[in-house]
């Protein structure tokens, strides 16, 4: 089941909208407050995004630039101005679809499996594009510029653990069982010098974030 997130400070939609999904084995969550929302996808792993234009505290665009710094999760906007710039703004800054308001459920719903699809196919291959980075996960090699970089098995572990989850932190517990079948001798201290080893390779240092206190995540700007 696919997982969803509702970002619409409009209380009475997202029930009925969850009951409707569900239907077709996609699971509604929502947050009415952007920043909160901004939070959750951080945390929790989601398939896709529905985010409302208008919107209180920042607006659906400012949300959109916000998740894209840290995801690159399918994302279809809402607007109940229906304008054309609107939607040419949230095409331009990521988005990956809009709907204008009023929408019939079944449309959405439609909008959404064909983006699912789309997204589903491009990671088929195992192939991730990360700025000027290509990532093949079935072949483990990782190019920049059509130039091989050179990393350990171990490196390649790590990298792939956190290109396939783009928008989760992982703290050292998770990296450390993640990797147990590819280093059995690596320990709590050593994520630290593998994190480090990584981003000098790669020559960018701000694709693997810290979160202080927590763990690392991947930056996909």
């Amino acid at each position: 089941m696919k997982k969803l997130l509702l970002i619409d400070d409009d209380e009475k939609l997202a029930q009925p909208l969850r009951a409707y999904f569900s239907r077709y084995d996609l699971d509604l969550k929502s947050e009415i407050q952007p920043l909160d929302a901004i939070d959750r996808l951080k945390r929790e792993d989601f398939d896709f995004v529905i985010l409302d234009v208008m919107l209180p505290q920042i607006d659906g665009f400012e949300t959109c630039r916000r998740i894209r710094q840290f995801s690159d999760i399918p994302i279809i906007m809402l607007t109940a101005r229906g304008e054309v710039m609107d939607r040419v703004v949230g095409l331009e800054i990521g988005a990956d679809d809009y709907l204008p308001k009023p929408f019939e459920p079944r449309e959405l719903v439609a909008r959404i499996q064909n983006i699912l699809k789309r997204s589903d196919r491009r990671n088929h291959s195992g192939v991730y594009q990360i700025s000027d980075l290509s990532i093949d996960l079935n072949k483990k090699l990782v190019m920049k510029n059509e130039l091989i970089i050179d990393i350990t098995s171990t490196e390649f572990a790590l990298l792939a653990l956190l290109v396939q989850n783009q928008n989760k932190v992982f703290n050292r517990d998770e990296i450390m069982l993640a990797l147990k079948g590819v280093d059995a001798d690596i320990y709590s201290r050593a994520i630290d010098v593998l994190v480090s080893r990584l981003r000098q390779k790669l020559q960018k240092p701000e694709l693997i974030r810290t979160v202080r206190g927590t763990g690392y995540q991947l930056v996909n700007r």
